[in-house]
C-alpha cells in the first residue's frame, strides 16, 4: 500500500472534524469516540515514514519531460538549476520542446540549438 500515510492523516482529520459535529448537536458518545479516534489515526499517520522519497540516481538523473511550452504573448523557456555538485542546467525550450543540459549554472545567454531562436541574453534580464 504505497499512499498508506496520507491516508491515515486524511481519515484522522475527516474522524477529528465529524467527532466534534456529532458531540455538539448529535451524541456526546459518539463525538468523543469518533474524535479519540481521529486523534489516533493521525498520530499513526504522522508516525509512519514517507514513501515518496527518491534515491540519489533518480535525483541526478532527473531532467525535465520535452515539451512544447504554450505561447503568452512570446515564446517561453524554463530554466532548472541543480543545488548539488555537480552543477547542471537543464534548459527547455518552448516553441520547440527540445532539453538542453549544459554544465554549471544559467548561461548569461542561450540560443536554442534545434530552432535557433534566442531565448535570452544578458541585457534582458535586468
Amino acid at each position: 500500500m504505497k499512499n498508506k500515510r496520507e491516508n491515515f492523516l486524511i481519515s484522522g482529520m475527516f474522524l477529528i472534524v465529524l467527532g466534534a459535529v456529532f458531540s455538539l448537536g448529535l451524541d456526546i458518545m459518539m463525538g468523543s469516540i469518533m474524535g479519540l479516534s481521529g486523534i489516533i489515526c493521525f498520530l499513526l499517520g504522522m508516525s509512519i515514514s514517507s514513501e515518496l522519497e527518491m534515491s540519489p540516481e533518480a535525483i541526478a538523473g532527473w531532467q525535465p519531460s520535452m515539451e512544447q511550452l504554450p505561447d503568452a504573448g512570446r515564446f517561453m523557456f524554463r530554466v532548472d538549476v541543480t543545488l548539488d555538485d555537480p552543477i547542471k542546467s537543464s534548459i527547455l525550450c518552448g516553441p520547440c520542446g527540445h532539453i538542453e543540459l549544459v554544465d554549471g549554472g544559467k548561461p548569461s545567454e542561450y540560443d536554442c540549438v534545434k530552432c535557433g531562436r534566442r531565448l535570452w541574453d544578458a541585457p534582458e534580464e535586468e
